[in-house]
């Protein structure tokens, strides 16, 4: 698919989201659907949870604390945000901050899905157990992290990487050193995903 057709069709993916009213209890009290950023023709495709509060106001995913320790691992390994794309399961925030609920991310899995069949990563990394947990069900995060699984996605086959949520390395050292490790192996595992 050529750029403008992944463009085109992204546009179209977000306004079905705001046609369908998508949880709405949810759209009622975020200032905006935050859908994802960064470049459509990625090989890498990163994954949360759900917009905080300066993803709310921005309409840009991991802009806050997590998103700024994100930065800080890309350019560690030799990656910008503009080489990647970034998205959430959940295309709203949560009130407070709240974990999302089994029935939000299962209203926005299809769109998830969709997401990544218009961009057709190599790689998708999810950040956190709720993003891990909808591809990899019974995955504990302190058993698989930084290993790769392969997945289908539609009829694509790519490589997992599960990592630590860069927000729960904020408050835990040790964390925060073991998601540095985990994604310095992020270039070289999406070298042999391109051989794939």
């Amino acid at each position: 698919m050529a750029h403008r057709e992944k463009a085109h069709a992204m546009r179209n993916l977000e306004e079905e989201i705001l046609s369908k009213n998508i949880t709405p209890e949810l759209a009622e009290q975020a200032h905006r659907l935050v859908i994802g950023d960064g470049n459509l023709d990625a090989d890498i495709v990163f994954i949360g949870e759900a917009p905080g509060k300066k993803e709310d106001e921005q309409g840009m995913p991991f802009v806050g604390a997590a998103g700024k320790f994100l930065d800080v691992m890309l350019e560690a390994a030799s990656m910008q945000r503009s080489d990647v794309y970034i998205t959430n399961i959940v295309k709203y925030r949560p009130p407070n901050n709240r974990d999302p609920k089994a029935s939000e991310k299962e209203a926005f899995w299809p769109f998830l899905l969709r997401q990544l069949e218009i961009i057709q990563p190599k790689v998708v990394i999810t950040l956190g157990r709720h993003s891990m947990n909808y591809f990899l069900p019974d995955a504990i995060i302190g058993d698989v992290h930084g290993q790769p699984h392969k997945v289908v996605v539609g009829e694509q086959e790519m490589l997992l990487i599960p990592l630590y949520h860069p927000s729960a390395a904020a408050y835990n050292g040790s964390l925060r050193q073991t998601l540095i490790d985990d994604f310095l192996t992020v270039p070289e595992i999406v070298k042999q995903a391109k051989h794939l």
